[in-house]
């Protein structure tokens, strides 16, 4: 028998989503020499850092997914708010009122910054580099929205 009880869910979730953490800023360090990019960066990006690009869009997506999927749900679960069926968005405002998002609009538009991701442009150099751009910058924000739900579950955290 498996252990699903929330505080496992939790735990799970969280370990998931430093993985993804870890793997993006790795992605972030080997691009930096790269970044901000444009679209005649973009064009003349070496193989490797094609590869350094693809993973730092998978890490994101993921992390984004992970959070958004996995992690703020059981966190929901973990303290017992009764949330399970609402919408996603009723979801954002309950932990912006317990303090484990500073504003659900944030997160909103981080889930837009990742959608983005599903429309690449191939004679849009200049748009592909824009969004990449910031979804850059909002790869801290990704990360200190994990922090934060850490730091507000506090000695909590299984």
């Amino acid at each position: 028998m498996s252990d699903n009880t929330p505080a496992r869910r939790l735990a799970d979730a969280l370990r998931e989503c430093h993985q993804h953490a870890h793997y993006m800023r790795y992605a972030l360090t080997a691009l930096a020499p790269h970044l901000p990019l444009t679209g005649a960066r973009l064009r003349a990006l070496d193989a490797e850092a094609v590869q350094d690009l693809d993973q730092f869009v998978l890490r994101f997506g993921k992390l984004q997914d992970a959070i958004g999927m996995r992690l703020l749900p059981a966190v929901l679960a973990y303290l017992q708010e009764p949330y399970e069926r609402r919408p996603m968005l009723d979801k954002l405002h309950r932990l912006e009122q317990l303090g484990y998002l500073d504003d659900a609009a944030d997160w909103q538009r981080l889930r837009a910054i990742r959608n983005q991701f599903a429309h690449e442009y191939p004679d849009a150099p200049e748009r592909n580099a824009a969004v990449l751009n910031t979804a850059v910058e909002a790869a801290a924000a990704l990360e200190s929205i994990l922090a934060r739900i850490e730091a507000g579950l506090g000695a909590q955290t299984p």
